[in-house]
């Protein structure tokens, strides 16, 4: 799964970025700076099974400190949006199509309100980040209802007249959206007016589908940047009172940034999502980077941390409700082939299944399921089996798999 970081111009999106995956991003005070989307790997916290089951694990795809496996997951950092979007302004048609790939947002918010609604610098506090919030909602869902009713007349002759069946039509549809058959049947199910016939849908009634669809295939946490500014602090208060379905996180992606670089530098010991972190090199540093570093910590020791790695951890492992999941082919032993113990993990969703996990390590294994075993109880599971936090999973396939 792949999570979009999105927003206006000029709010922190590339500093966030690149704080989060230490990946190169153009950064900039002006609008539009970001054409072409960034990609990069972050990581995620989960727990380690490798305690419980009492092995020294020597992992492939991930590290484990200390019980901790940091996992992997893909950021995309996509050009700024501006209000119109949906109708070509700015760079408004590149940035709602390179969305089309993220199955949730993280949302960079001036929470300082020093840029105003065309991502060009003012006075802190004089915009209201709440818009800012609103009119991204705005936007994305108008470009989804566009998508959908210059098909709407499509979808009612195939239902009506071709006897097809709304919901295939309506996933065929959407499928280039990141919308699954999940998402469209929660929806349909969850208001009177979707048992209308498809032919008396007002446009209305298309929005408030497509706004209910956003919401459920487009997770999003609210990532309210800039905290070392004054103004950001009563702003943080408001988001949160404005838009209690979402997390909104307190965050500063240059004290993070600064952290992350400090730390690959070897002159602080600092990990993300640290509370704290430790100077080991005080002698190398510059008087302004002390300076700075002191200015960071105070930062953090008022805020709790940065807030950068709990918005990546908030959008995969609470929104898109991932959990990690060990796949092994030696089952006693917890190995793969060549003998690494807990060599890989795994995020699935909640819900996902035995033959899932087969599939997402490899086509073959999934084609050709036979049955699995958990590794930790040695019972012999079926491809329904509901995958658990922290299962150990060997796959018995008819295919076998070279390499």
């Amino acid at each position: 799964m792949i999570a979009g970081v999105v927003g206006k111009t000029n709010v922190g999106k590339s500093t966030f970025f690149s704080a989060a995956t230490l990946a190169p991003a153009k950064i900039s005070n002006v609008p539009f700076t970001t054409i072409e989307p960034n990609r990069g790997v972050a990581s995620v916290r989960v727990r380690c099974v490798c305690k419980e089951l009492g092995v020294v694990d020597n992992p492939r795809n991930s590290n484990c400190i200390n019980g901790i496996r940091w996992v992997p997951v893909e950021l995309v950092d996509v050009a700024g949006l501006v209000p119109d979007a949906h109708k070509g302004r700015g760079l408004g048609n590149k940035f709602l199509d390179d969305l089309r790939q993220a199955d949730g947002f993280i949302h960079v918010v001036d929470a300082s309100g020093s840029t105003d609604a065309n991502g060009n610098p003012c006075e802190p506090g004089a915009r209201d980040p709440v818009e800012d919030v609103k009119f991204l909602e705005y936007e994305i869902t108008m470009w989804m209802f566009q998508i959908l009713k210059k098909d709407w007349d499509k979808i009612v002759k195939g239902v009506l007249q071709l006897k097809e069946d709304l919901l295939g039509l309506l996933c065929d549809r959407l499928a280039g959206l990141m919308v699954g058959k999940k998402h469209i049947i929660s929806v349909l199910k969850s208001d009177e007016i979707f048992s209308k016939r498809v032919d008396q849908w007002s446009d209305d009634d298309i929005m408030m589908f497509v706004e209910r669809i956003r919401r459920v295939s487009k997770p999003m946490v609210i990532a309210a940047n800039k905290i070392d500014i004054p103004t950001a602090e009563e702003n943080i208060e408001r988001l949160k009172a404005e838009f209690k379905d979402y997390r909104v996180i307190p965050c500063s992606a240059e004290a993070e940034l600064a952290l992350r670089l400090a730390a690959k530098k070897g002159l602080i010991r600092y990990m993300p999502g640290d509370r704290t972190f430790e100077i080991i090199k005080r002698d190398e540093l510059t008087e302004r980077q002390r300076v700075g570093l002191a200015k960071i910590k105070d930062l953090i020791d008022r805020w709790g941390g940065t807030g950068v790695q709990e918005a990546v951890e908030a959008i995969y492992l609470k929104e898109l409700k991932m959990i990690p999941v060990f796949p092994v082919e030696d089952a006693g032993k917890f190995t793969d082939h060549k003998g690494n113990v807990l060599p890989d993990v795994i995020l699935v969703q909640e819900g996902a299944t035995a033959r899932d996990l087969a599939y997402k390590i490899h086509t073959d294994l999934g084609e050709g399921f036979l049955f699995a075993i958990n590794a930790k109880s040695g019972q012999k599971i079926g491809e329904g089996y509901v995958l658990k936090e922290g299962d150990v999973i060997k796959i018995v396939s008819a295919k076998s798999i070279k390499g």
